[in-house]
């Protein structure tokens, strides 16, 4: 015994067989010979479709750990030739030192560059370290040097943000100024 019954361009046939009701659906163009088993109930998803929104799931999740900032895991900055530095100066004592900017150079780019810009070129979010050579934004090299070491010490947090975090315990006060010094050779271009 067999019945049809027509719903929405799809011709479903039920046969009796053995005790048990089989379904099969028959695409009005006659594509689709078998629909799975599961299309008889909707509101269960089949296994493999369970393993790809777990699969999906895992990605959307892996992605907005990826999205971050990645790993910033601070890297460590060889200061070796550089004179030791007592106590917490406010004015760049490596200025013009060409082994500083050499050494912040390499250092900038192991520890700022995923925030700040390769080459001290930010994409808009942080701050253009640049700047900290622009005439017109700072009285003086020492207003901007102040600036910059509270900066990197201390780290920026507003209103319970972390936008940077801090470093002093983290890099040396030698480091921070040879970033600084690399920095000086980074200007604004007009």
């Amino acid at each position: 015994m067999e019945s049809k019954m027509q719903i929405e361009g799809v011709e479903e046939r039920t046969m009796k067989k053995s005790r048990s009701t089989v379904s099969a659906a028959v695409c009005c163009t006659g594509y689709w010979r078998r629909v799975s088993p599961w299309a008889a109930f909707p509101w269960v998803l089949a296994p493999w479709a369970v393993l790809l929104w777990v699969l999906a799931l895992c990605a959307a999740l892996f992605s907005l750990h990826a999205q971050g900032h990645g790993d910033v895991t601070p890297q460590a900055v060889n200061t070796d030739g550089l004179d030791k530095i007592d106590g917490w100066v406010e004015e760049n004592p490596y200025r013009g030192n060409e082994l500083a900017v050499e050494i912040g150079t390499s250092a900038y780019a192991q520890n700022c560059a995923r925030c700040h810009g390769l080459e001290a070129i930010s994409g808009g979010i942080t701050p253009d370290l640049r700047a900290l050579n622009d005439d017109f934004e700072w009285s003086s090299t020492a207003e901007s040097d102040e600036w910059y070491i509270r900066r990197v010490r201390h780290g920026a947090t507003i209103q319970g943000r972390v936008y940077m975090p801090p470093f002093e315990g983290i890099l040396s006060q030698e480091a921070m100024w040879a970033i600084r010094a690399y920095l000086d050779t980074r200007h604004l271009e007009e």
